[in-house]
């Protein structure tokens, strides 16, 4: 199950609660995956320059929403107010391998990043995914220029790199704020045809609709049905459309679309396609708009979809535990073993975490692969970390083996506690009672007070 967010944020900041927006409340199975597209995230030059040290307002609002549910950030690409996040379930990273971002710059002739598209790819179970949030021009006559740059977007995307083409991967998700209008009504109508809920009245005239019935690259990706109303443009904290003196017409500008290569294949073959064949499908389950949400003059969409793959990987990599009982009054072995074909690096390492681990970087400690091995053989091998590293409050932690070769996770351990340290906690106890003993015997003096 994946959720897919776009939206314009207007450089605002994060809301106060996107339970709604990311579904936590929902009584089904919970998500596999959330992708997040924004765009406009603040970047004026202090701003953007702070977030490149540091991870960014958003960055860091959606870790903390998420990794207390057992998800981590994956990946993440910014360029200038594009920003684009990937979380993930523990349980599926010895799966994502393969993981790359790339970023394409289409304003001012491709020297200005306030408009273009970010990616991130990866190979999910051994199928190629790739995500693709785009800023494209605004404007009710710059449909073709909006078309142009996506076209060369995707042309762009991981040129010169060993990673397929865009529209070579088995599942590609487009979405962003698209900017296609609706063309030819006036803003009477649209708004009367909005307000009786009329919706399929617009949506011959969405630009993006008449664009795919003439462009042959664009009839290959799927959209939802329209059924909500035009996301832009509102007056701030409302869900009323523009009073400013522009009075710009509603359009459907913030958008989510998506391409599978094997139907694509399919559409190009004479013969029957059967099921079986069929390795990956998408289906969409949900595809709204959220009308809470008012910091910015764009309301966010998400799509909620199910991804079924026929696993092409369903062993990790790297298997590996703790052995023992865990505790910082003594050194601590890790066991792992890896299969044949594992391309192992020096630079490997296992890091600490604690079970609500932000991204791979918030480990507590780590242990290199080969400089902290204490023994070898054929089936597997030990390393150790040592007591100084361990916590001394202990808690419950997880272990994951990082591939240098694939930047990624390739093993994760199961949750396992480890114990508080006894001597600590008895001198803690020890020095509480030394103090309480030392306490001045005049307190009785002062009764009258």
């Amino acid at each position: 199950r994946l959720h897919l967010v776009t939206w314009n944020v207007g450089t605002a900041s994060p809301p106060p609660d996107v339970t709604s927006l990311l579904q936590l409340n929902s009584l089904g199975p919970t998500m596999d995956m959330y992708v997040i597209g924004l765009q406009e995230v603040n970047s004026r030059i202090t701003n953007f320059l702070s977030d490149l040290a540091f991870d960014d307002p958003w960055s860091i609002f959606f870790m903390t929403v998420l990794s207390p549910l057992g998800y981590i950030k994956l990946s993440s690409v910014r360029m200038q107010g594009l920003l684009l996040l990937i979380f993930v379930k523990h349980v599926h990273l010895p799966f994502i391998r393969d993981v790359h971002t790339h970023y394409t710059r289409t304003g001012l002739y491709g020297y200005w990043g306030n408009k273009g598209g970010v990616t991130i790819r990866m190979s999910l179970y051994g199928h190629t995914i790739c995500f693709m949030n785009c800023h494209l021009p605004a404007h009710m006559e710059n449909t073709e220029q909006r078309l142009d740059d996506f076209e060369k977007i995707l042309e762009m995307q991981f040129e010169g790199e060993n990673i397929p083409n865009a529209l070579d991967h088995d599942v590609l998700f487009w979405f962003g704020d698209l900017n296609f209008r609706i063309a030819d009504y006036g803003i009477h109508f649209v708004r009367e045809s909005i307000n009786n809920k009329r919706y399929n009245l617009l949506w011959e005239k969405d630009q993006l609709n008449m664009a795919k019935k003439k462009e042959t690259f664009l009839q290959e990706f799927i959209e939802g049905p329209l059924q909500f109303k035009p996301t832009y443009k509102f007056d701030l904290y409302s869900d009323v459309y523009d009073t400013s003196e522009k009075k710009r017409k509603p359009a459907w500008t913030d958008r989510i679309l998506w391409r599978v290569k094997s139907l694509c294949q399919h559409a190009s073959k004479e013969d029957e396609f059967s099921e079986e064949e069929q390795t990956i499908s998408v289906t969409l389950n949900n595809y709204i708009s959220h009308m809470s949400y008012g910091i910015s003059d764009h309301k966010p969409v998400t799509g909620t979809f199910g991804l079924e793959l026929k696993p092409l990987l369903s062993d990790p990599l790297v298997t590996l535990h703790p052995e023992g009982e865990w505790s910082a009054e003594h050194d601590v072995l890790i066991s792992y073993s890896a299969v044949p074909e594992f391309p192992s690096s020096a630079w490997d390492w296992i890091g600490l975490f604690k079970v609500a681990f932000r991204h791979v970087n918030d480990y507590v400690t780590y242990a290199w692969v080969e400089d902290d091995e204490i023994s070898s053989n054929k089936d597997s091998k030990q390393v150790y970390m040592s007591a100084a590293e361990i916590p001394d409050m202990g808690g419950e932690f997880l272990l994951c083996y990082y591939s240098n070769n694939l930047q990624s996770i390739v093993g994760l351990s199961q949750p396992f506690q480890i114990q508080p340290n006894r001597t600590l906690i008895e001198k803690d106890l020890t020095e509480e009672e030394n103090s309480w003993m030392q306490k001045p015997d005049n307190l009785e003096s002062h009764d009258e007070f």
